[in-house]
């Protein structure tokens, strides 16, 4: 008991300490921290001022968006939500306001945050408000001092968690959680850990690797996707490359050397480059448009320029520079100490090999970071979907390598839904449904979000596609493969 109160004098503290500075000069505060203004005729006061009322918001930059207001802000977070009094960081999110009376839908997209407006898929569909969350540790989003072992998929949860019980006070109708790859699977965990919260949830392209040691779907999956000719074209353009591979890493030197680019962290530039050519596989599938990108593979003939310039599409020469992976060094954290990671095998390359099993996050994470695998957190999420997930939905496609280990729905599951776009790759989304799947999947989102539909008429995006603001992002998720 004594335990609980002196949590809850410390989040006490922690609350009033946040809100200092952060309301409008002048207003007068509520003992609970609220604008007296705002308490007494909430609509009469600018959304700006509404939203920096709240204890702990600040603002970074507003920037102007047709048809919405848009706020780039700082909400300070505790470091541990278990000990909110062992020190704050302030979590960088924007809001894309168009009306207190609309849906909120709350966007992960689990690393960091564009601070340029755009709306993912399920806000153009319910035409509302869109809060979209920076991921903790991912800079300028990370306490300093960074405490790594507060880098877990909870403390990620308890920050939207918070985040979203400091809005609601504004937006109080329906919310809907989103986000695709890693933002899909931050969605995901949000769910189950704080169920109550969102009216329903979309998941993108998530992986759900349940067993990180048992990886076979990935062997399957490379062994099937395609055409046999699409397949055997990307073998042999592996093998070419490190066939090739003295020239190639000659080449690779004079460009790292030319972009100050260094190979600390992965050990070599040598061992960077045999990662890159056994990442190009998995990236092919992952980004490509298997329809016209199949004709475009590089045969054992081709010349270096033609060589390098396709590995370079496909995979990313900065990919395993030190400055490539610092910024996914929270990533490759989670990846090593929760999420787990793909792993597949690749007999076409036997006897090219130098550094048989580098490609994993071990690797990519320095080494004054301490990473220990919990096996538990992930089997943990996969049981409580199977069994308890509730007005969620999870999109995959069938030429998406991430797509092989998916969330899965068993006895217990109600109003939940799994979608698959054929032929679709990591890009994937309701749009890119067959007819009749696309039409269900916007029916539920419409009706989880309490946006009514005429009877008689069809679920349909209920906002007019916009080219500047529903540009589909690049849901570029790092390839690791042990």
């Amino acid at each position: 008991m004594r335990k609980a109160t002196r949590w809850l004098l410390s989040l006490a503290v922690l609350v009033g300490t946040v809100g200092t500075g952060t309301a409008t000069a002048g207003a007068a505060t509520a003992a609970d921290g609220t604008d007296t203004a705002t308490a007494a005729n909430p609509r009469a006061t600018d959304i700006k001022d509404r939203i920096l009322a709240i204890p702990g918001m600040s603002l970074i930059e507003e920037k102007p968006v047709a048809g919405y207001r848009f706020f780039v802000l700082n909400y300070t977070q505790p470091i541990d939500h278990r000990r909110p009094w062992k020190g704050t960081f302030k979590q960088r999110f924007t809001l894309l306001h168009k009306s207190e009376d609309r849906p909120t839908v709350f966007y992960t997209s689990g690393y960091n945050v564009s601070t340029n407006a755009s709306r993912s898929e399920p806000t153009q569909i319910i035409d509302g408000n869109q809060v979209s969350l920076e991921y903790r540790f991912f800079n300028p989003s990370r306490p300093d001092p960074a405490d790594w072992k507060k880098l877990d998929i909870w403390q990620a949860a308890s920050d939207q968690h918070r985040l979203y019980k400091a809005l609601r006070r504004i937006y109080d109708q329906n919310w809907i959680a989103t986000g695709g790859s890693k933002g899909g699977m931050t969605a995901t965990y949000y769910r189950r850990f704080f169920p109550d919260d969102m009216d329903g949830t979309v998941a993108y392209v998530a992986p759900n690797d349940v067993n990180n040691k048992e990886d076979s779907a990935y062997d399957r999956f490379f062994r099937t996707v395609g055409t046999a000719e699409c397949r055997n074209d990307l073998k042999a353009v592996e093998r070419t490359a490190l066939l090739r591979r003295g020239e190639m890493v000659k080449r690779y030197k004079d460009w790292a050397d030319k972009e100050k680019a260094t190979f600390n962290t992965v050990g070599s530039i040598d061992r960077a480059y045999e990662v890159l050519v056994t990442d190009l596989v998995f990236g092919f599938w992952q980004y490509q448009d298997a329809s016209t990108a199949c004709a475009k593979v590089p045969k054992p003939t081709a010349s270096t320029d033609e060589l390098w310039k396709w590995i370079d599409t496909i995979g990313g020469f900065d990919s395993y520079t030190d400055q490539g992976l610092e910024k996914y060094t929270p990533y490759y954290y989670q990846a090593g100490t929760q999420l787990g990671e793909p792993g597949y095998k690749y007999p076409h390359l036997k006897g090219l090999l130098r550094y048989p099993g580098i490609n994993q996050s071990r690797t990519f994470v320095p080494r004054d970071i301490p990473m220990s695998f919990d096996k538990h957190a992930m089997r943990d999420i996969d049981r409580w979907v199977r069994h308890n997930a509730e007005e969620m939905m999870f999109v995959n496609g069938s030429y998406d390598p991430w797509s092989s280990e998916p969330f899965r729905l068993g006895k217990g599951a109600e109003d939940s839904y799994v979608f698959t776009v054929p032929g679709g790759n990591h890009g994937s989304n309701i749009a890119k449904l067959r007819a009749a799947d696309r039409a269900k999947a916007t029916a539920r989102l419409l009706d989880w979000a309490g946006v009514e539909v005429a009877p008689g008429e069809q679920a349909t995006p209920q906002a007019p596609y916009n080219k500047k603001l529903d540009k589909q992002e690049t849901l570029r998720m790092p390839m690791l493969r042990p």
